[in-house]
């Protein structure tokens, strides 16, 4: 009778912050598996956020939050050029728009050097305009954070999985789970996609992390999915501002700002509006209206410009106000909960504080003599991208065949994404591995090439795999 494979460690929930626990345990002799209820990796929260590298200069003072931003900034530090992580040294610049905001600024100020945020400085009306010269008349004042960055959100969670699958995690696609039982201290997760059983389970699975908790007979948070709505606006508005504009933080929200993106676009967003539907990712009309009347009153000009597409995403909310993530050596269980908008900047911070955790747990850590790294294709326009390299496109002509006008993205590129570690399994999965379709045109002009591609192109492998198992 064969044996059932058991795994040392589960790991429920392939998101940014599951992709980022995937890659730290892929680092010790240990047999892993991430199991991700979507299609693809990051195609819940992550893939819908403001996209800002945080400092955590605002985060309530020793807080869980700002202890694990304030270690995940250093550890990003290394990590995003070494892995060519897209990004920009932006700085933002918070702006007082009334009396009770400039007056609010004194404290956030000594929240961020408490938080040891010390290059926050306050900034008179002069430097503010001086700073931003299209921002409405009527500041007070403002604030300068030098180090809060924007970022791509969707290659730090793939780059995070591609380096766990090829140091032997396995990933587990469209298995969503729904029951959990114990049997000899061995777990069986099960669902749809099937079942597997592992030692030890860590329950990253965002928006659904309180459903996982209570399946281990815990009840102690439940989330409130948080919609954020946003605006993307044209590559032709990206002049109109030169740093993150952030507002004066609520305890709700960090609220409604204005910034460029890696891409070369400018995004206004987000809302904050709590919701019981865990899939109501749709736009409304209330929130893009809303969104419409903050920007106007930010920068009227941008309102000017051609707005290319609008998006929402859900934010894990809990009624707490710091991350919900807990321990039980006992049970073989830690949960990853609660982690709402700072997700992405904390993301290597919390996987370090995981795999301490794992020390009052029983069973033997021990690192790998080795590990694998690959590094990303770029996809930001600060640096030079695949159509722009004579020396790429002298190795593989791929790389000088643009099938996405609006977006410059090459058939080599295309190509990469559908065969890497880990590929896109669907067009939005290719999406935000290539910025394909993500342009002016939404797709109207490429999308047929594009799925002729995506079809030929994984038609082909599923004809290989079939070939060699025969």
């Amino acid at each position: 009778m064969k044996t059932e494979y058991i795994y040392d460690f589960a790991i429920i929930g392939a998101g940014v912050v599951g992709t980022a626990i995937a890659q730290e345990l892929s680092k010790y002799k240990l047999s892993t598996t991430l199991l991700e209820a979507k299609a693809d990796i990051g195609a819940g929260t992550s893939k819908a956020n403001t996209a800002i590298w945080h400092t955590g200069f605002d985060a309530k003072t020793g807080s869980l939050e700002q202890k694990l931003l304030s270690r995940s900034y250093e550890l990003l530090t290394d990590y995003v050029p070494k892995f060519n992580i897209p990004h920009e040294k932006s700085g933002a610049v918070l702006i007082a728009w009334n009396e009770d905001q400039l007056n609010s600024l004194q404290g956030i100020l000594d929240k961020a050097h408490n938080n040891g945020v010390t290059d926050v400085h306050l900034l008179s009306i002069e430097e503010v305009y001086k700073l931003e010269p299209n921002v409405n008349k009527g500041a007070l004042g403002g604030l300068m954070v030098p180090r809060e960055y924007i970022i791509c959100p969707f290659t730090i969670p793939i780059s995070y999985a591609t380096q766990a699958v090829i140091n032997g995690v396995e990933l587990k696609l469209n298995f969503p789970v729904t029951e959990i039982s114990t049997d000899n201290d061995v777990y069986t997760l099960s669902g749809k996609g099937g079942a597997i059983k592992s030692k030890f389970v860590i329950n990253a699975a965002g928006l659904n992390s309180d459903i996982i908790d209570r399946l281990f007979g815990f009840e102690r948070f439940t989330v409130t999915p948080r919609r954020g709505e946003l605006i993307v606006f044209d590559k032709l508005a990206r002049n109109l501002v030169n740093h993150v504009l952030l507002p004066v933080p609520t305890s709700i929200t960090k609220g409604v700002l204005i910034s460029p993106t890696v891409f070369g676009n400018i995004m206004l967003g987000p809302t904050a509006e709590d919701l019981s539907d865990k899939e109501a990712t749709n736009t409304s009309s209330e929130g893009l209206d809303f969104l419409w009347e903050k920007g106007k009153g930010i920068i009227s000009q941008l309102l000017n410009e051609e707005v290319t597409s609008t998006y929402a995403g859900l934010r894990a909310a809990t009624e707490h106000s710091d991350y919900q993530i807990y321990s039980h050596p006992e049970k073989h269980y830690i949960c990853v909960g609660g982690i709402r908008s700072t997700g992405l900047s904390s993301s290597l911070g919390i996987a370090e504080y995981i795999s301490e955790l794992l020390n009052d747990f029983d069973i033997e850590l021990e690192k790998k003599e080795s590990i694998k790294t690959v590094k990303m294709h770029n996809i930001g326009e600060k640096s030079i991208r695949p159509y722009q390299d004579d020396n790429l496109i002298k190795q593989n002509s791929d790389y000088g065949k643009i099938v996405c006008h609006c977006e410059r993205v090459t058939l080599g590129e295309i190509k990469d994404a559908l065969h890497s570690p880990v590929p896109a399994k669907t067009l939005e999965g290719l999406r935000r591995r290539t910025r394909c379709m993500q342009g002016r045109c939404q797709g109207f002009y490429c999308s047929a090439d594009v799925k002729e591609i995506f079809d030929s192109e994984v038609i082909e492998e599923n004809v290989e795999a079939i070939s060699e198992e025969l």
